[in-house]
């Protein structure tokens, strides 16, 4: 999988790449890619990333479809992508505020391999939650 990071850094995060690497280390302890990492699968930054999939929705739309979210969760959650790059926020100027979520070309990336995850374990459950045949049983 492709590194986030274009180009090398000026000055690496104690801990992460230094500057002639193009890849964050995530076991390092002061690396950013465990921010992101955490935002990307976070409880809420998952579902968001999967239903921005499906295209362009407004905060009440991607509310309602997240069942059981806060307005405060989903707010931070989105900024938080948002922050990172994955996520684009337009807000029109008119009455009353309208405001639209959708991926960037990074988050449509990061969303297809969250997606793919979250179609495994939808295929899978029936065996991880205990109740199934073993994966490798043929």
């Amino acid at each position: 999988m492709a590194s986030v990071l274009s180009e090398p850094l000026d000055e690496a995060p104690r801990g992460c790449a230094d500057t002639t690497q193009l890849r964050g280390q995530v076991f390092a302890q002061n690396c950013p890619s465990r921010a992101v990492l955490s935002h990307v699968t976070s409880r809420w930054g998952v579902l968001v990333l999967v239903a921005l999939r499906k295209g362009t929705h407004r905060f009440g739309d991607l509310r309602r479809s997240l069942e059981g979210v806060s307005e405060k969760m989903l707010s931070q959650t989105l900024q938080a992508l948002e922050a990172d790059g994955l996520v684009q926020r337009t807000a029109y100027p008119v009455v009353p505020p309208h405001v639209e979520y959708d991926l960037t070309p990074l988050g449509e990336e990061a969303a297809a391999h969250v997606h793919a995850l979250v179609d495994w374990i939808e295929r899978n459950i029936g065996v991880i939650l205990g109740g199934g045949a073993p994966l490798d049983a043929a």
